[in-house]
């Protein structure tokens, strides 16, 4: 979605794109973060300070583009990750928010409508949550098994459901079996591709907790 984004963008001669990239690592916006004590809270947050990437700088460049993206200009990041937990996440009017200090930051500039809208998933927003649905009506069972013991024997990759089955095969196909660069380096279980040290997500194959 990201990328259908950016290349419309394009299309229009747009040259740079200003993102929001980093505003919910930053801020504590994803609504796991809630539940957490204040030690593991900002245990969490700090954890994701120093794995967060985003794959929007990355295809931007590579369509010739720019993206942009103010939460993380070394300033305003230092800035946001010194400011208190407690200024994150927050009740307002009987509901719970995170990004609180943010949206607040916004009232009177911004409609209500926005500033205190609830997050939702990109694959929500984006209307992709259908997916899993579709994958499962067009492949059989017995074909899926039969292509799960194919890739697991053959490549050591484990397809965890159709739709991962589907952006796999693509993947194999343009770029090839997955493998690690480094021996040395953290491996991912699902997919043996290198994944950085600290990680908990395998940005190859999408496998999550490692």
């Amino acid at each position: 979605m990201i990328y259908l984004g950016l290349n419309t963008a394009k299309e229009n001669g747009i040259q740079s794109v200003m993102t929001g990239d980093g505003s919910d690592e930053l801020f504590a916006g994803y609504s796991y973060l809630f539940s957490f004590t204040r030690e593991k809270l900002d245990s969490e947050l700090e954890k994701l300070w120093n794995i967060m990437t985003f794959s929007s700088i990355l295809l931007a460049k590579e369509l010739g583009i720019k993206a942009i993206p103010p939460f993380l200009e070394p300033q305003f990041k230092k800035f946001a990750c010194n400011i208190k937990a407690e200024y994150k996440i927050r009740p307002e009017n009987g509901k719970i928010y995170g990004k609180w200090i943010l949206r607040k930051a916004y009232e009177g500039i911004l409609p209500e409508r926005i500033i205190w809208r609830e997050k939702t998933p990109i694959e929500v927003g984006s209307g992709t949550s259908i997916l899993p649905a579709f994958f499962n009506q067009v492949s059989s069972d017995d074909e899926f098994q039969q292509k799960k013991e194919f890739y697991f024997n053959e490549d050591n990759v484990m397809i965890r459901d159709k739709e991962h089955l589907f952006y796999y095969e693509i993947y194999r196909k343009v770029i090839g079996i997955p493998h690690p660069n480094n021996e040395q380096s953290k491996v991912c279980p699902s997919c043996n591709s290198n994944i950085p040290d600290k990680a908990t997500f395998c940005r190859i194959c999408g496998a999550y907790p490692i």
